[in-house]
């Protein structure tokens, strides 16, 4: 855990973004499917969206926490838009500053406009003292609080922090009760939102239009599945997320612009002025710098049975064909994700988070198409990258190279875990068992395979 904390210390260099140019020209809306709802009696007229984001600075990113708060007050809420935060701070930590008069603790803010970027003017609503942002009932809440507050006809609902993907850190003392520890990583209490309880937040609180976790590794099968019926669309990243983080600013300007845009096109601004802002020439050189790239796809939840469906069909239908040859190639050659470093893992081969699409596209390209089973496995693995490509996936963006040279070009939108060589960069709990995506689509199956195949 500490190799992967240092990683993303290496990265916290970039100020964070100005607000750049909006966007004028978008793919055109998807068909959406909102969510109902019915405004609180007594309640202020609903507004057509409200934005909660849930922004746990209880970490070693507090600073960036508050300079991404006062990005949001660059536009703020209006008169069809609400945006409100639960903003979690601390002291004594790693990078802590003293910044907005140092408080420590959780409050929640009604996001207004101003043009200081130094300090957060927004009205402080309530401050909850040192609730637990690792807890998945304290987001739960929150969601609850920000509907029953702030009615609106589509709701977005975003988790910022850390991520692990799927995968659950070890923890000394940790008994593991409750499942993997994914997100939201709240450094005083030493608690996580696990990745299977992702989808208690939503079934406490109630389904949302567009759900984004602004934190590395969460646009994977096994954490989106567990959010397959928690938002309509769900926007994240299959790599680390360099900070400065989302393009805010001109995200929150083009939905206010139009604040009719159903969840998809949502989908579609946060994804495209994510790319807007990566192009600018000073994060260009920022990906050179570190030799990253970086990517963000907004997809449909409801298509992910249908993922895990196609996914296992096509796995055992490979395993059946046994070209082992093919996979050991499309096991060194697929884009990896930025678990280690150059320290760790100085080839990129020790990771195991890589692009599903990338993946099986690579391993029929490097398959024996002579053996028995071949071409089965092959009409498989097309129908499967025609469906991440044209039915689950809305909007896929990426910019760069990574380390070792590769084009996030091959980054189609969708991660999975992907054994690499034997060896741990992490210690973990082997809980994968648990998760809902193994349990509809069996791919640990495929993983002990893929564990079989020598680079």
């Amino acid at each position: 855990m500490n190799k992967l904390i240092s990683l993303i210390l290496l990265i916290l260099t970039a100020a964070p973004a100005g607000a750049g140019p909006a966007l004028e020209r978008l793919t055109a809306e998807p068909k959406d499917f909102t969510t109902a709802v019915t405004p609180v009696p007594g309640a202020a007229p609903a507004k057509e969206w409200t934005l909660m984001i849930f922004m746990n600075g209880k970490s070693n990113i507090e600073p960036f926490a508050l300079g991404d708060f006062n990005r949001f007050e660059t536009v703020g809420s209006s008169e069809k838009i609400n945006i409100v935060v639960e903003l979690g701070r601390s002291k004594g930590l790693d990078n802590d500053t003293a910044a907005d008069g140092d408080w420590a603790g959780v409050r929640r803010y009604f996001v207004t406009r101003d043009n200081d970027k130094e300090h957060i003017s927004s009205p402080l609503l309530a401050d909850l003292g040192n609730a637990d942002m690792g807890d998945w009932k304290e987001a739960a809440a929150f969601l609850k609080w920000a509907r029953a507050a702030y009615p609106a006809k589509k709701y977005m609902f975003m988790i910022w922090d850390h991520g692990w993907g799927w995968i659950d850190p070890k923890k000394p003392g940790d008994n593991l009760v409750d499942g993997q520890k994914s997100i939201s990583h709240d450094f005083v209490t030493g608690n996580y939102i696990g990745t299977t309880q992702m989808g208690k937040i939503f079934k406490e609180a109630g389904k949302v239009d567009l759900y984004g976790a602004m934190a590395c590794f969460m646009q994977m099968a096994e954490t989106a599945y567990e959010l397959k019926d928690a938002a309509d669309v769900l926007v994240a990243s299959e790599e680390v997320i360099q900070l400065p983080s989302l393009n805010f600013e001109d995200f929150f300007a083009l939905l206010e612009k139009n604040p009719s845009a159903g969840a998809g096109q949502a989908g579609i601004y946060l994804v495209d002025t994510f790319k807007e802002m990566y192009s600018r020439p000073e994060y260009q050189q920022m990906l050179e710098e570190t030799k990253y790239g970086t990517q963000l796809s907004a997809i449909r939840a409801a298509k992910l049975p249908l993922l895990a469906k196609k996914t296992a069909r096509w796995a055992g239908l490979t395993m059946a064909a046994g070209d082992k040859e093919a996979l050991t190639r499309a096991k060194t050659g697929v884009l990896r994700f930025e678990v280690g470093d150059e320290t760790t893992d100085p080839d990129k081969q020790l990771s195991f988070y890589g692009d599903l699409y990338n993946f099986v596209e690579l391993a029929g390209r490097y398959s024996d198409k002579s053996r028995p089973g071949a071409k089965e496995a092959a009409a498989a693995g097309e129908d499967l990258n025609r469906f991440i490509a044209g039915e689950l996936t809305i909007k896929n963006v990426w910019l760069g190279r990574d380390r070792t040279g590769k084009e996030y070009a091959a980054a189609h939108g969708m991660g999975i875990n992907i054994p690499g060589k034997p060896g741990s960069l992490i210690e973990y709990y082997p809980t994968y068992s648990r998760l809902a995506f193994e349990k509809a689509s069996g791919w640990s199956k495929f993983m002990t395979y893929l564990e079989s195949v020598a680079n």
